[in-house]
């Protein structure tokens, strides 16, 4: 039996959102407060709102932090980021269901909505078999352009890089195991054999009829 277990990594795998922190490791904390101030208003729209205007709001955050960053630096500057977030952040509850999944011989992937740049690093030192999220476009020069390279690894998008990554990795699960904790985990939940719910406001979020981790059964 192969079965494939998906984890969110924002607010599933770690307590909270690790975007702006990246950022500012990247930028220094005077740009990224300038960038989250003349999008104030987008920001707070994008966040209610969801969908495109989320993932556009976001976008042009990136643009104003990361356009013109040397993607080498930043590729040095996301394993030092990588190391530190996850030693304050990682959530030792999903991180053992996390390698209980990989203990039994699944297959484990990181499905994010954050730059695959530090994600893939996290998996490496998680020891996931995949990393799917958002790619940062680069120019001719090696530098970054601040925009995504494809969409944003949210909603859809999330369940569409799942599944390539499976056909790519020849995988055919038996089960697909889902783990995440906001709306944009729900397509990815809703097509899984065991959708579970890791969100903190349990019955009062967004994926309030899917089982917490508690209820929910156990790889095995």
């Amino acid at each position: 039996m192969t079965d494939v277990a998906a984890f969110d990594f924002d607010g599933t795998l770690t307590d909270g959102g690790s975007v702006l922190d990246f950022l500012t490791a990247v930028g220094g904390p005077t740009r990224v407060a300038a960038a989250t101030a003349a999008l104030a208003p987008r920001l707070a729209h994008g966040a209610l709102a969801g969908g495109s205007a989320a993932d556009g709001t976001k976008e042009q955050l990136f643009e104003r932090v990361l356009a013109g960053q040397d993607l080498a630096r930043v590729e040095e500057v996301s394993e030092r980021f990588a190391r530190h977030h996850l030693s304050r952040h990682l959530r030792p509850d999903v991180r053992e269901r996390f390698d209980a999944h990989r203990s039994r011989g699944d297959r484990v992937v990181i499905v994010s909505a954050s730059p695959e740049v530090y994600v893939r690093v996290v998996g490496q030192l998680l020891g996931a078999d995949g990393v799917v999220a958002t790619r940062l476009a680069v120019d001719d020069t090696g530098a970054l352009t601040g925009r995504y390279e494809g969409a944003n690894c949210r909603g859809e998008e999330k369940l569409h890089r799942l599944r390539a990554w499976m056909e790519a990795d020849g995988v055919v699960p038996d089960r697909l195991w889902a783990y995440g904790n906001s709306r944009g985990d729900l397509r990815m939940l809703g097509a899984a054999d065991v959708g579970v719910n890791v969100g903190r406001l349990g019955r009062l979020g967004r994926l309030r009829d899917y089982s917490g981790l508690a209820g929910a059964p156990l790889p095995a």
